[in-house]
């Protein structure tokens, strides 16, 4: 692959695209939602300025090659609905994290479960990942059952140092099933 280009992915319903400025309302929904945060602790994004700010420092992740961060949109639709991604990678690459959001009106329809179908191939596939992590509250039952749903194990005993709430699942490679 080559460093500049980014992986889209399409799936039946699904497009997944690299983050762009015009995305900002939504990145700043996303990351002052109340709701949609309430298992997260993360800064918000409440204004333009700092949505902008986020889209910056991701694209600049993206560049280095320290992230892979798609926005999740409907396949004939480019607005954005929530985004997924690979990031936090272990120094010899073999290990990363996922992470994921997505806007109230689009949840319990499934998206979430296929976009993270597509990027787990992708990790699995095309970044030769021997494991992903996943870190998520251990109150966030719609999320601990996605996990679960794409053989995602809890890894007992294993802490989050910066969420003490967290609770931490791992795929291998060996368990993971297209």
């Amino acid at each position: 692959m080559e460093h500049n280009s980014f992986p889209e992915i399409k799936t039946e319903r699904l497009f997944l695209r690299r983050l762009k400025h015009s995305d900002w309302k939504m990145i700043s929904y996303l990351r002052s939602d109340k709701k949609i945060n309430e298992f997260v602790k993360r800064p918000p994004a409440e204004l333009k300025e700092k949505a902008l700010e986020f889209i910056s420092k991701i694209n600049r992740g993206i560049e280095n090659r320290d992230i892979y961060y798609w926005t999740i949109t409907e396949r004939n639709n480019d607005k954005m609905i929530g985004s997924i991604c690979l990031w936090n990678f272990s120094k010899d690459r073999k290990i990363a994290e996922v992470g994921y959001d997505l806007s109230l009106s689009f949840q319990r329809m499934g998206i979430m479960n296929e976009s993270l179908k597509s990027v787990l191939e992708f990790g699995f596939k095309n970044l030769y990942l021997e494991f992903i992590e996943a870190y998520t509250h251990r109150l966030n039952e719609s999320s601990k059952k996605l996990l679960e749903r794409n053989g995602f194990d809890l890894v007992k005993g294993k802490k989050d140092a910066d969420n003490q709430d967290n609770i931490i699942y791992k795929l291998t490679k060996q368990a993971y099933h297209a």
